[in-house]
Formats: C-alpha cells, sequence, structure tokens
C-alpha cells in the first residue's frame, strides 16, 4: 500500500493516514513508522484530541515524497481572518505545530 501510494503521490506529495493511539498501540505504530521508513525519506508521528475516541486521542502517519519536506510546520499559515472566515473551531498553526510533540515514551516514533 505505501510503495504505491509514493508511486501516486506528485512529487513534493504528503501522505497523511490514520496512525491509532499512542495509550493504545504504540508498538502497532512504531511498526508502522519503521515500514513507512522504508518507502518514504521523511515519516513523523502526530496527534490530535478527539474527545468521542478511545482515551481521548487520535494519531496521523505521515510521510513526505520529498527529503526536504518538513511535516511539523503548515505549507501555509491561516490567518486570523481565515480562521473566523471558515468558521475554524479547532485548527490553527500552533495546533499544527504542537501535535508533533510526543510524550517522553512515544519520542522514538519521530526519530
Amino acid at each position: 500500500y505505501y510503495e504505491l501510494t509514493n508511486i501516486a503521490l506528485k512529487p513534493g506529495g504528503i501522505l497523511c493516514c490514520q496512525g491509532e493511539c499512542v495509550w493504545l498501540d504504540l508498538p502497532f505504530i512504531k511498526k508502522c513508522t519503521d515500514i513507512l521508513r522504508t518507502v518514504f525519506p521523511v515519516v513523523e508521528y502526530a496527534y490530535t484530541t478527539i474527545p468521542t475516541y478511545p482515551n481521548g486521542q487520535i494519531g496521523f502517519l505521515l510521510a513526505g515524497k520529498d527529503k526536504n519536506t518538513v511535516l511539523q510546520k503548515p505549507v501555509r499559515e491561516v490567518t486570523e481572518t481565515q480562521v473566523k472566515e471558515f468558521g475554524l473551531c479547532y485548527y490553527n498553526f500552533n495546533v499544527h505545530c504542537s501535535s508533533f510533540v510526543l510524550p517522553q515514551f512515544a519520542q522514538e516514533l519521530n526519530s
């Protein structure tokens, strides 16, 4: 799946897929990030809070086709005007960046 996705992505493309929860599935997530690293030069794990999901978190597996991709920073910053215009209640620049900050026990996923 990941190899086919890599082929299908345009240059500079990014893959983002559900990545489970570090509180429940850390060994599985580690296995997935290890597999992704055999296909993509840039791999990161991020998470967000979802009150209705078990343990209140869900993770994302992200992979970049370009070795210079920086997944922790948005390609473009959403302005305060756009946040209001789009009716965004959760997402902003800081939330994006902080979603890659992991607890100590899970930091190995992004190293």
